[in-house]
């Protein structure tokens, strides 16, 4: 698990092709492995990897073709700077929210606006989970732990102020960057519990669908 607060950008060392899938050894910059033992996990824009082999201050790990797949760590070319997040222990500071570093789906920004001393990032993502990003909600965008501003059909937006924008890869972003997309934790398991219906087809707790439905997290038709 993982807090979504980056700690480090670091960029990519070397892409090995290993039997169809790859091996990406990752230069850590500033990030502290001192406490990291090999088979632990580190996050590289949002997707948890366990590092194989480590170095002073860089690690290798096996990226599978699932993961692949489903994330943009395929795409990434020697050179490509990334986010990068030891896992979490029991006394860090949870200063986003709960990452399990499983992403989602990939998401492609569409538009950039400034917003004061901000700059508003709008996305869009699949169908398939668009559902569950809600309005003032929680969303991890290659690992960074964001609140949703808006959300229209499949389209989201989130605010970047200057110290996210200075100390994660979002500075490097541009009109059609893909990017990694985890959603909530919890609205995951709320949908498998609305998943329990009745023979009627109703759904068994009504009073808790009614109350996800007053406070945005689900949509009603």
């Amino acid at each position: 698990m993982f807090t979504g607060i980056i700690q480090a950008i670091g960029k990519v060392e070397l892409s090995e092709t290993r039997s169809g899938d790859i091996r990406l050894t990752i230069d850590c910059g500033d990030l502290d492995l001192s406490h990291t033992g090999l088979g632990e996990s580190i996050a590289v824009n949002g997707v948890c990897l366990t590092a194989v082999e480590l170095q002073k201050q860089s690690f290798s790990a096996d990226v599978s073709l699932e993961t692949m797949s489903k994330t943009s760590l395929g795409q990434l070319a020697v050179g490509s700077p990334v986010n990068l997040e030891t896992a979490l222990t029991l006394n860090t500071a949870l200063g986003g929210h709960l990452v399990s570093g499983h992403v989602d789906g990939l998401g492609t920004l569409v538009e950039m606006q400034s917003d004061a001393r901000s700059i508003r990032y709008s996305f869009e993502v699949d169908s398939e989970i668009q559902h569950y990003i809600a309005t003032k909600g929680s969303v991890t965008i290659d690992g960074t732990s964001l609140t949703v501003n808006g959300v229209e059909e499949n389209r989201f937006d989130v605010n970047i102020v200057p110290h996210t924008q200075q100390k994660t890869v979002f500075q490097y972003y541009q009109t059609g960057s893909r990017v990694n997309i985890e959603v909530d934790i919890i609205a995951r398991y709320l949908e498998r519990l609305l998943q329990g219906r009745a023979e009627d087809g109703k759904v068994k707790d009504q009073q808790m669908l009614e109350t996800l439905i007053k406070s945005g997290f689900i949509n009603h038709e």
